[in-house]
């Protein structure tokens, strides 16, 4: 049986980038930003998944108004 693909119109693929670059980024900066100022401790995933929770309302649209300049940028300096 064939798997279900998603498949998002192309007019939308700096959207959909910028979209998971930040949620990416913003695990891994979060959980090595708690894992700096906090070290391992017993409650250490619930104040990560906090601190991811409290970063995503700044990364995603940070990532999605900068995703074109950068791209657009690496446009014009790359060959």
């Amino acid at each position: 049986m064939p798997r279900a693909q998603i498949r998002i119109p192309r007019r939308y693929a700096g959207l959909v980038m910028g979209l998971i670059m930040a949620l990416l980024m913003s695990i891994v900066m979060s959980f090595v930003a708690t894992a700096i100022n906090l070290g391992f401790q017993t409650d250490f995933i619930s104040r990560w998944l906090m601190a991811y929770v409290g970063i995503l309302p700044v990364a995603i649209p940070t990532a999605v108004l900068v995703t074109p300049i950068v791209k657009s940028f690496i446009d014009r300096v790359t060959y």
